[in-house]
C-alpha cells in the first residue's frame, strides 16, 4: 500500500506482537505479527515500513509479506480494500514515483524493460537507464542548448548591445555539438532494438533437410520432433535462445515443397510469409543431395536478404560444395554442419555474432536507445536542429531561430516527461503490470 492513509488502514488490520505508535516506528524496518479480521487471525505476516519521502513512491508505504497461496493473499487484499484502500491501476506505484519527482519518464519506462528483459545484456541496459545515465546525457544536451538560449534572449531583449554576431557563432557551435550527440544516440537504436527485441531468425529448407535437428542443436534440447519421414513440421515452432548475450528468436518452419495436403499448404505459405519479415534467414540444405527445384526456389526466396546458408549432414557423404555458384551468388555466409551431431553450431553462432556486429555492443561506456518512442523523439529533435541551421544560413531573425531551438528542447523534454502530455503518460503506464 502507498499513500497518505497507508498506515491508518494498516493499523486496522495488522496486530504486531510488539505494539508501537506509528510515529515511533522507523522507516526501513520490519515488524512481525498477525493480519486480523476482528478477532480472527487471517495469517501470520511480516510488515515492512517505508516512511515518506524515503520510499519507492516517496509516499508512506508498507508491504505485507504473507504466506503463499491465492486464498490467503485474496483475503488480505479484500481486508485492505474494505478498510479504505483502492486497487492500484497498472503501473500506479511507478507512476506516483514519476509524478512525485523521484524518477523521470525515461527511468519509469526502463522499469518495464528490466521486468521484460530476455537476456543479461538487455537487463543491464534497463538497469543503466533506471539509474539515470541516459537521462543525465539528455540533461547535459539540454544544458548546452539553454546556455546559448540565455544569450539569444539577451540579444532579442537588448539589441543595443550588438552581440548578435557573437551569439550566431555560439548557436552554430552548439548546434554542431548537439547534432553530433543526438545522431550518436539515434544510431545506437540499431543495437538497442537488437538488445530489446532480439534477432528474428527463420530456419527454412526442404523437408528432411535438418531444420528441426538444427533447432534442437542450437537449443541443446529435443524441442522439435525429428524423424526419417518428410513433412513432420506442419506449423511454425518458436523458441528463444541467447547468443553472445543477445536474444535470438528462432522460428522453425514447415518444409518448402509441393504441398501434399491443405494443412501442409498453409504451413508452407506461412513459412514464406515469415521469411519476408525476418531479420535473419538460415537456409539449410542436405549436402548429400544435389540442389533440387525446391532448393533453387528457396535460394530465390532469400536472395538480397541477410542470410546464412548451412550445408547439413557433412558427417555422411556430401556432394554439395560451398563453392557452388548457385549458393555463393545468394550469400557469402556458407557453413558446413552436422545438426544431428552438433558439428558447426559454434561456427554458426560466431557467424551470427559477426553478421550483426554483436561484439561491438558496448554497454559500459555508451548510452543506448532501446525504446522506439525515444528514438522517434530524438529523430524529430535532429530534424529541428537541421531546421535551425537552415534558418541561420538564411539569416532569419533571432526570435525565429529561438523558436526552432525551443522545439528541440521540447522534443528532449518529451523523452524525460517534462513536457509529456497526460495521454502519453497514461499510455506508457498502462503497459505496466499491477504490481508496479
Amino acid at each position: 500500500m502507498s499513500g497518505e492513509e497507508c498506515f491508518t488502514i494498516l493499523e486496522k488490520i495488522f496486530k504486531p506482537k510488539t505494539k508501537q505508535k506509528i510515529e515511533n516506528i522507523k522507516g526501513y524496518t520490519i515488524k512481525y505479527g498477525n493480519i486480523m479480521k476482528e478477532e480472527e487471525i487471517i495469517d501470520e505476516v511480516l510488515v515492512s515500513y517505508f516512511k515518506a519521502p524515503k520510499s519507492y513512491t516517496t509516499e508512506n508505504m508498507c508491504e505485507i509479506n504473507s504466506h503463499g497461496g491465492n486464498v490467503i493473499v485474496k483475503r488480505i487484499l479484500e481486508l485492505c480494500l474494505d478498510n479504505g484502500a483502492k486497487l492500484a491501476e497498472p503501473g500506479e506505484f511507478t507512476k506516483r514515483a514519476f509524478l512525485n519527482g523521484r524518477i523521470d519518464l525515461l527511468q519509469a519506462e526502463s522499469v518495464i524493460d528490466v521486468i521484460h528483459a530476455k537476456s543479461e545484456r538487455e537487463a543491464k541496459t534497463g538497469i543503466k537507464q533506471l539509474q539515470g545515465f541516459l537521462s543525465k546525457q539528455i540533461a547535459e544536451i539540454k544544458k548546452d542548448i539553454l546556455d546559448v538560449m540565455v544569450n539569444i534572449e539577451v540579444s532579442i531583449d537588448y539589441p543595443e548591445y550588438d552581440i548578435e554576431d557573437v551569439t550566431n557563432q555560439q548557436i552554430i557551435n552548439m548546434l554542431i555539438k548537439v547534432e553530433k550527440q543526438l545522431i550518436m544516440l539515434e544510431n545506437s537504436f540499431h543495437y538497442g532494438k537488437i538488445l530489446k527485441d532480439g534477432i528474428k531468425t527463420v530456419i527454412i529448407g526442404k523437408p528432411n533437410a535438418g531444420k528441426s535437428s538444427l533447432l534442437n542443436a542450437i537449443l541443446k534440447e529435443e524441442r522439435a520432433i525429428v524423424t526419417e519421414y518428410e513433412g513432420t513440421t506442419r506449423d511454425t515452432i518458436e523458441e528463444l535462445v541467447t547468443i553472445n548475450g543477445i536474444p535470438l528468436k528462432l522460428i522453425d518452419t514447415a518444409g518448402i515443397r509441393q504441398a501434399k495436403d491443405e494443412v501442409e499448404k498453409i504451413g508452407i505459405a506461412k513459412a514464406k510469409e515469415i521469411t519476408k519479415e525476418a531479420d535473419l534467414i538460415i537456409a539449410i540444405f542436405d549436402s548429400t543431395k544435389e540442389l533440387s527445384v525446391e532448393d533453387l526456389d528457396i535460394l530465390k526466396l532469400i536472395k538480397n536478404k541477410k542470410s546464412i546458408i548451412l550445408l547439413n549432414k557433412i558427417d555422411l557423404q556430401p556432394v554439395l560444395s560451398e563453392q557452388d555458384e548457385r549458393l555463393t551468388n545468394v550469400s557469402t555466409h556458407i557453413i558446413k554442419i552436422s545438426a544431428l551431431n552438433y558439428m558447426g553450431i559454434e561456427t554458426l553462432n560466431q557467424e551470427i555474432t559477426n553478421l550483426f556486429h554483436l561484439d561491438e555492443i558496448n554497454l559500459d561506456n555508451e548510452n543506448m536507445i532501446t525504446n522506439l518512442r525515444h528514438k522517434k523523439l530524438i529523430a524529430k529533435a535532429i530534424q529541428n536542429v537541421k531546421k535551425t541551421q537552415d534558418a541561420l544560413q538564411k539569416n532569419m531573425p533571432l526570435d525565429i531561430i529561438a523558436i526552432f531551438i525551443q522545439y528541440v528542447l521540447e522534443d528532449l523534454g518529451k523523452i524525460t516527461g517534462e513536457v509529456a502530455s497526460e495521454d502519453i503518460i497514461n499510455e506508457i503506464f498502462s503497459k505496466f503490470c499491477l504490481g508496479k
